[in-house]
C-alpha cells in the first residue's frame, strides 16, 4: 500500500504560509500521516522522530545521494528536478559508503574540536568587527552580519584569501536556493552561473595548495583536498564538489543558526534578560535554537530498493525528505516540545545537525560562532527588540530555515564588558583526541551524556523537568551505547 498524499493541494508545502511558518504544518502531518506522499513526485515526507532515525539506519535501503530535488513543475505541482550529472549527488554529506568515509577522514582532522577552539579567538576578532558598526548605528538588518562570519570562518578553513569574502558570502548562501523547490527560471539562470564562477574559482585555488603541507598543524582544507587528489584518494572533479559543499554546509546553515538565535533574542526580551545574567546558559540556548530552528528543514535519501517505511511501500528511486525540522518537536520524545527550555537534561539529543554516520562534521564551529555572536551581542546592549515597522523575512524556500531580513533595533550598553569568555566546560571532550573515520557519532553520544551543571542528589531530571523520573509519562530518546 502506497502512503496517503500530504494534502489535498500538491502545492501547499510550496506555499508562502509553509515557508514562513512551517511548523503548524509539520505538527499536523506529524500526528497523522508521519509517512505521506507529496502529491505525484515521488517524494516522501517522513515526519516523526522513530521513522526519521530508523531510515538513517537503513543505509542498504536508502542513499544519501543526492539525485533529486522537489521543484514547482510547470503544472504548478511538486516534481523531481533530476540532479544527476551536476557532479554534486556524491560528496561528503551526499556520499554513500565507502566514499563517505574516504571524504570525511580527508576533513576531519582540520576540523577537530581542538582545532576550532584555536579559533576561537580569531572569531571574536571578526564577531566584533562586524557587530561595532550594527551596534553605533542602533541596529539595522542583522542577516548580513549572520552571513558575514561563517564565510570568513569557511574561507580561513579552506585557505582563501578574506578580500572576497562578499564572493564567499553570496555563494555560501546558494546552496539553499537550489533547493528551495521554488525558484524561477531566472533566478535558476542565475545560479547555475555562479555556481560555475564557483567551481572555477575553487578549482584555481585547489590547483595551487601545496599537498605537501597536508600534514602541518596549520594545514588548510584545501591542501588536504590536493593531498587526496595526489594520493589518489579522490579526483580533481570530487574535491573541487567537496568544497564547494562545504560553503553551503558551513556557510549557509552557520548563517541560519546565528539569525534564528537573534530572532529568537529579538522576540522574547525575557530570555534575552536571563542569559545576560546568566552568560553560561548560552550554549544550552543555542542548541535549543538548532532543535526548535534548525538550519535545515530536511535532508534527502532516495530509496535505492523496493521496501516498505511506516507500513508503506517504496519504489526504487522513490526520495525522502527525512524532516529534521518535525522530528526535533516530536511530542513522544520532547517535553514541552515547541518551548524553549535551558534545562533541558540532554540538550544536545536532537537531530539538528543530522545523525549517525553523516552528524554534521562542521557542528563545533557552528556552535562556536553562534555562541560568540550571542556572547557579544548580549553583552553590548541592555536590549535587542525586532524592528515593528520592518517585517522579518526568511528564505523562500523549503529546504533551508533562514532570516534573509532581519530588522532588529538596539540599546547599547555603556560600558563594554572587557571580555565575555566564559569558564570552559567539559573541556575533556573538546581536548579528546581526533577520532578515527566514522566515529564522530560516538564523540556527539558521548556529549549527551555530559550535563553541564550537577544536579542534587536524588533528583534525577528528564528532558529539564524536576519531578522525579516515575512521574513522567513522555517517552525520551535516548543516546544508544556505541562500542569502542
Amino acid at each position: 500500500m502506497r502512503a496517503p498524499y500530504y494534502s489535498e493541494d500538491p502545492s501547499e508545502i510550496l506555499s508562502p504560509a509553509v515557508i514562513a511558518n512551517p511548523e503548524p504544518f509539520y505538527a499536523k502531518l506529524r500526528k497523522t500521516r508521519p509517512v505521506c506522499r507529496v502529491g505525484d513526485s515521488g517524494a516522501h515526507l517522513v515526519l516523526s522522530w522513530d521513522l526519521v532515525e530508523e531510515a538513517l539506519g537503513r543505509e542498504d535501503d536508502f542513499s544519501a545521494n543526492l539525485t533529486g530535488v522537489v521543484m514547482r513543475g510547470e503544472s504548478g505541482h511538486p516534481s523531481i528536478f533530476d540532479m544527476r550529472g551536476t557532479g554534486a549527488i556524491q560528496v561528503i554529506a551526499t556520499a554513500d559508503e565507502p566514499d563517505h568515509t574516504v571524504h570525511r577522514a580527508l576533513l576531519q582532522p582540520r576540523l577537530s574540536p581542538a582545532r576550532i577552539e584555536r579559533m576561537e579567538s580569531r572569531i571574536r576578532g571578526w564577531v566584533d568587527r562586524a557587530l561595532s558598526p550594527w551596534l553605533a548605528a542602533g541596529g539595522g538588518d542583522f542577516a548580513p552580519i549572520a552571513e558575514r562570519i561563517p564565510a570568513l570562518a569557511i574561507a580561513h578553513l579552506l585557505g582563501l584569501p578574506e578580500r572576497d569574502v562578499e564572493s564567499f558570502r553570496i555563494w555560501a548562501m546558494m546552496g539553499g536556493d537550489i533547493l528551495a523547490g521554488d525558484a524561477d527560471l531566472g533566478r535558476l539562470r542565475f545560479l547555475s552561473e555562479e555556481t560555475a564562477r564557483m567551481f572555477d574559482y575553487l578549482g584555481r585555488h585547489l590547483d595551487a595548495a601545496d599537498a605537501a603541507t597536508a600534514d602541518a598543524p596549520d594545514a588548510t582544507l584545501m591542501a588536504a583536498l590536493a593531498r587526496g587528489v595526489a594520493d589518489g584518494q579522490i579526483d580533481r572533479a570530487t574535491a573541487v564538489g567537496i568544497s564547494s559543499v562545504l560553503f553551503g554546509a558551513a556557510g549557509e546553515s552557520t548563517a541560519a543558526l546565528i539569525g534564528s538565535c537573534l530572532l529568537r533574542l529579538a522576540a522574547s526580551p525575557s530570555i534575552a534578560d536571563r542569559l545576560r545574567g546568566s552568560m553560561s546558559l548560552i550554549p544550552r540556548f543555542v542548541e535549543e535554537v538548532v532543535r526548535l530552528e534548525p538550519p535545515f528543514n530536511f535532508h534527502y535519501r532516495v530509496v535505492r530498493r523496493a521496501c516498505q517505511l511506516g507500513g508503506y511501500d517504496l519504489e526504487p528511486d522513490d526520495r525522502l525528505m527525512l524532516s529534521w525540522a518535525s522530528a526535533n518537536r516530536d511530542e513522544t520524545v520532547f517535553e514541552a516540545a515547541n518551548e524553549m527550555r535551558l534545562d533541558r537534561r540532554f540538550p544536545k539529543n536532537h537531530v539538528g545537525f543530522g545523525r549517525g554516520a553523516h552528524f554534521c562534521i562542521g557542528a563545533h564551529l557552528a556552535r562556536m560562532e553562534a555562541r560568540l555572536v550571542v556572547e557579544a551581542a548580549l553583552s553590548r546592549t541592555t536590549r535587542i527588540t525586532l524592528d515593528d515597522a520592518k517585517p522579518v523575512v526568511h528564505a523562500r524556500s523549503i529546504f533551508v530555515r533562514r532570516p534573509e531580513a532581519l530588522p532588529i533595533r538596539i540599546d547599547r550598553a555603556h560600558t563594554r564588558p572587557s571580555s565575555t569568555r566564559q569558564p570552559r566546560r567539559c573541556a575533556r571532550l573538546a581536548t579528546s583526541p581526533t577520532l578515527p573515520p566514522g566515529r564522530e557519532e560516538q564523540r556527539h553520544q558521548a556529549e549527551h551524556e555530559l550535563v553541564e551543571e550537577r544536579k542534587p542528589v536524588g533528583q534525577h531530571e528528564v528532558e529539564g523537568e524536576g519531578r522525579p523520573r516515575q512521574e513522567q509519562k513522555v517517552r525520551i530518546a535516548k543516546p544508544r551505547a556505541v562500542a569502542a
